[in-house]
């Protein structure tokens, strides 16, 4: 594996959990550790910990850590309600309530038995989720090369490297296993307005991994297709519905429209974890909405709309199934139909 910052892990007396705060990068590398749930509500509703899987292993370490402080007699009611609290902050990626839920379904398996053993357990679970993670990111980065050539320039959009999720990434493993093995596969980087996750943190990913990037804005995609220099669109995915439809970052959608339009593939890859088989279609994610200060002023020395314009400011926005080429996850290459091959795999 490439040399890249772990950006998840339990502080060493396992009473924290410890974090990059993303919102610094690409200017500084800090980590920060959080210790009760206002902190970790707050780092995953301000993106110091964002991507789907990532999201995921930081809800099963944070139940840990906060399930260490809790009474006998108080243990159960404390548990469900703090992991409430963590389910309530992002309602797109799966993940979070996924693997919360996880966690509160083992300590309830277990009832009767000492809390300390039911503690030691929930560290055993935490520590498994992000072991699955990181063979399940190795297995995404494997599949998804097997569909790029040496030569080959690719279409980023936001970022689904070892920042979103342990290791390799989704959308980002097959770059980083393919510099690992010496093939040279290039990328063009979409900045993803308004939070600039493209330009603040795949770029700052894939240059410290020696993989030749070039950052553009967003709406300059298009331009780079129709010249032809763009082979693929790799994107990570925070739910995928049953059908196929995929949520992921705002833009994800557009970039796909675009692609089929100059017949280059799009690949949406994730894992299994993210895929939400009980929920039907991409109309039934909700897609969370955020402060229009995101697009006002975030990343400005200065505000760069009118003040008190209004702003509309969603998440995500969901790629139909039909503009998907293929699906990438741990267990393979996945075609359509995907409202049939997913549940085979997955149902």
């Amino acid at each position: 594996m490439l040399n890249t910052p772990k950006n998840i892990a339990l502080s060493p007396d396992g009473s924290a959990v410890r974090i990059i705060d993303q919102t610094l990068l690409p200017g500084e590398l800090r980590y920060i550790e959080l210790r009760d749930r206002e902190a970790m509500y707050e780092a995953i509703q301000k993106l110091r910990i964002r991507g789907a899987p990532a999201i995921g292993i930081f809800a099963g370490y944070c139940v840990y850590v906060l399930a260490r402080r809790y009474g006998a007699e108080e243990f159960f009611a404390r548990l469900d309600e703090d992991c409430g609290y963590l389910i309530s902050c992002r309602p797109t990626a799966v993940n979070l309530a996924r693997q919360t839920e996880r966690m509160r379904a083992l300590a309830h398996a277990m009832a009767g038995r000492p809390i300390d053993r039911i503690v030691e357990a929930l560290g055993r679970e935490a520590r498994a989720i992000h072991e699955e993670d990181i063979a399940m990111c190795r297995a995404i980065a494997e599949a998804g090369l097997s569909l790029l050539h040496g030569g080959d320039t690719v279409l980023t959009h936001c970022n689904a490297g070892p920042l979103a999720t342990s290791e390799y990434g989704t959308g980002l493993g097959p770059l980083l296993l393919a510099a690992e093995r010496g093939m040279d596969i290039r990328a063009y980087v979409d900045e993803t307005r308004p939070l600039l996750q493209g330009a603040r943190l795949t770029a700052w990913e894939l240059q410290n991994a020696g993989i030749d990037c070039t950052l553009i804005c967003d709406n300059m995609a298009a331009l780079a297709m129709k010249q032809g220099r763009i082979q693929a669109v790799l994107a990570g995915c925070d739910r995928m519905a049953a059908n196929g439809d995929a949520a992921n970052k705002i833009g994800t959608c557009g970039a796909a429209i675009i692609a089929k339009h100059y017949e280059v593939p799009v690949y949406i890859l994730l894992p299994s974890s993210t895929i939400d088989m009980t929920c039907p279609t991409g109309a039934d994610i909700p897609i969370e909405e955020r402060d229009g200060e995101e697009i006002r002023s975030l990343w400005y020395e200065k505000p760069m709309a009118p003040a008190g314009v209004k702003c509309w400011d969603p998440a995500f926005d969901v790629t139909d199934h039909e503009l998907i080429t293929a699906v990438v996850t741990e267990k393979g290459v996945i075609y359509p139909p995907y409202d049939v091959n997913l549940k085979r795999l997955f149902g």
